[in-house]
């Protein structure tokens, strides 16, 4: 039997399974096509940008490991290992910039003088892709940003660029938005933080909070663009004290009617930041989720499909928030084929939110509701073995998207052509 009839009769089996439970599965598939998910441009160069040639990352709180062969050198190559992803994926797919990935046609432009124009060629290429584009500006890997410090810097020439730099890029996400006819996520994240404890950590977050509500003075349409802040417990350099921390921003957030960046991986291994969705959403309009996978410490993992990720999925899906969270992927891999990881993250990360809407959620909350709570358990246990995997290998067929391992063979076969050229 082939493949494609294999398949197709392996989802009418998972089909039958499902409506046992009062699950549709065809109306699932509908609604995983609505969700789109924000793959990260930097995975295919391992965070280098195209501010400078050879451009290659430099500190901030960030470290990728490894030099596996074919990373993406230019502009050119970086979509082509995109596009290539995204020719594997079943779904919608964004693409998240950042600043420093501007086509700067060789030119050094510095970060407080980028403009629209250098990322137009962008805007062209997701209009042709017909995909969306979401923003950050890129407040690392800079002189100004040696001491550890931008928005929040006692420096005042130094905070005074940092706070140029994002006005720029939330100018440049609203145009973006606006040309492609939807939201761009300007999503802000800074290194700033200390070693060792300090002691004046109240000045650092006064001046972050003085810097935000500058930059976010100017308003620009929803429907354009939207702010987000992102919070992290610890980083590289900045073990002991980040001045953007969780309560920080999420008070910011609240304050500002903003997006809220919720990063797996930047939280104590120990936390579970799918708990923290139903809290952050009764005060705020929406989330931006950074799905990662941190092992140990914030160390950006290529997303899998694991309890963490799964119970982030579920409690969206249970809170019916879909539309009001934004999903995208933030992790950095040189130690294999980057296009390879691109696809695996965003699978496991589309097969999570797969598991979670083939939940039979109004059952299980009648359990708990009248205090079942062993048929709660029970019926959660029997989902582990449902064939939710049957129902995304035939979503893969009917999008003529490779099914099951196939894509490897794809990933492959890119590499022997076209990585293998770059040395």
């Amino acid at each position: 039997m082939d493949k494609s009839t294999l398949t197709q009769k392996a989802y009418e089996l998972a089909k039958a399974q499902y409506a046992d439970l009062g699950i549709d599965t065809d109306k699932v598939l509908e609604q995983l096509d609505q969700l789109p998910i924000s793959m990260h441009c930097w995975q295919a160069d391992d965070v280098g940008g195209f501010e400078k040639p050879d451009a290659s990352l430099d500190g901030g709180g960030i470290q990728v490991t490894g030099n596996y062969p074919g990373k993406a050198r230019n502009i050119d190559e970086l979509r082509a290992d995109i596009e290539m992803a995204m020719s594997l994926l079943p779904g919608k797919q964004r693409l998240n910039l950042h600043a420093i990935y501007g086509d700067f046609k060789g030119k050094f432009v510095e970060r407080d003088q980028i403009e629209a124009s250098h990322f137009q060629s962008w805007i062209d290429w997701a209009r042709e892709k017909e995909t969306g584009l979401d923003f950050n500006p890129s407040c690392f890997s800079h002189p100004y940003a040696a001491d550890g410090y931008t928005l929040s810097s006692k420096n005042e020439t130094h905070r005074r660029f940092w706070i140029e730099h994002v006005k720029r890029t939330r100018t440049i996400a609203a145009q973006m938005g606006k040309e492609l006819g939807t939201p761009c996520i300007n999503n802000i994240w800074i290194p700033d933080g200390s070693k060792d404890i300090p002691v004046d950590s109240f000045t650092h977050r006064a001046l972050l909070k003085e810097s935000l509500d500058e930059i976010i003075a100017e308003k620009h349409p929803k429907e354009h663009m939207r702010d987000a802040v992102e919070c992290k417990l610890f980083g590289i350099g900045s073990e002991a004290m980040v001045v953007g921390s969780h309560e920080f921003y999420m008070g910011y957030a609240i304050k500002n009617n903003i997006l809220l960046c919720l990063d797996n991986g930047h939280f104590h291994p120990t936390e579970q930041v799918g708990d923290k969705i139903s809290s952050v959403l009764q005060f705020i309009d929406g989330l931006l989720l950074h799905i990662t996978r941190g092992v140990r410490w914030d160390s950006d993992h290529i997303v899998t499909f694991n309890d963490e990720v799964k119970l982030i999925a579920q409690e969206v899906v249970r809170a019916n928030a879909l539309g009001r969270v934004n999903i995208g992927l933030d992790f950095f891999d040189a130690t294999l084929n980057r296009v390879g990881a691109y696809v695996a993250g965003v699978r496991a990360t589309q097969l999570a939110f797969l598991y979670a809407l083939l939940e039979p959620t109004q059952t299980l909350k009648k359990y708990e509701q009248e205090g079942k709570l062993f048929e709660r358990l029970a019926l959660l246990e029997t989902l582990k073995t449902k064939p939710f995997g049957d129902v995304y290998n035939y979503w893969c067929l009917i999008n003529d998207i490779p099914v099951a391992e196939d894509y490897i063979k794809e990933v492959q076969e890119y590499e022997r052509e076209v990585l293998a050229a770059r040395g």
